[in-house]
């Protein structure tokens, strides 16, 4: 018997304690019916709630689930974004056939020039890679001039070459870059980014100062303003890119055309 009693305590000792209660205070004429009715109601009242309970508690471990996948995805591109960055840092430039590099021409061994352009093998370049050079018309290159030229070489099995005129013969914008723009080198990474086109970073720039500017897919940069305080304000300012947002780098410009 006692533990029958301890069953319906446990089972229904608040339902008919409250149902006992509704009873007495209304007095209904058929206390019976009434009671069977009210427990029904309580029964659906109390499964309903248990419903919304449940469901409150699934969306509420839903909705940090949610949160915690977005959070490990925001954790996990940070860490590629840092890996990539340290990468393209670190990254040493592999000469491709036809890229557009800056190279430093290093020494002069006949009719060849040796030219560093940032690899683990200097690159060579004809004294006749030039347009309209002839053995009578050689161009005037020294050690240490800056070249903008490509490659018509590059493989693992033969030393790389360059030339400073395209497929018909015009230079079309290579030969020696002039010795009073500024020389810098930033990852290949940001190198990609502002040869693409339509560069934001370019157009943002050009509202500061005019500007000459070579860029090379060596990471080499020559740029070159009006007065050598605006050069160096361009070359920290393309520095600067690598970290920047693109709101900052608005920003950053922004000041500067105010000052």
């Amino acid at each position: 018997m006692g533990m029958d009693v301890e069953y319906l305590k446990k089972c229904m000792g608040k339902c008919l304690t409250e149902g006992l209660i509704e009873v007495a205070d209304r007095q209904p004429v058929d206390p019976i019916n009434f009671l069977a009715y009210w427990i029904k109601n309580y029964k659906e009242k109390t499964n309903e709630e248990e419903k919304r309970k449940t469901e409150k508690e699934w969306l509420e471990w839903e909705r940090k689930e949610v949160v915690a996948e977005l959070e490990k995805n925001e954790k996990l591109k940070k860490e590629e974004l840092l890996i990539l960055t340290k990468y393209e840092e670190q990254e040493e430039y592999v000469p491709v056939k036809g890229d557009h590099v800056i190279g430093i021409v290093t020494a002069k061994t006949g009719d060849i020039f040796k030219v560093d352009v940032g690899g683990s093998e200097q690159a060579s370049l004809s004294y006749l890679a030039f347009e309209g050079a002839t053995k009578r018309n050689r161009p005037n290159v020294q050690v240490g001039d800056l070249i903008y030229g490509q490659f018509i070489v590059a493989n693992k099995d033969m030393e790389p070459e360059m030339v400073c005129i395209d497929s018909s013969g015009r230079a079309n914008g290579m030969g020696i870059i002039g010795q009073d723009g500024f020389l810098f080198k930033v990852s290949l990474g940001l190198i990609r980014k502002l040869l693409a086109p339509d560069c934001e970073i370019i157009q943002d720039l050009g509202q500061l100062y005019p500007f000459e500017l070579v860029l090379g897919m060596n990471g080499r940069i020559w740029v070159k303003a009006k007065t050598v305080q605006q050069t160096l304000i361009l070359a920290n300012v393309l520095e600067a890119c690598e970290h920047m947002t693109a709101e900052q780098r608005k920003q950053a410009v922004n000041k500067l055309l105010e000052n």
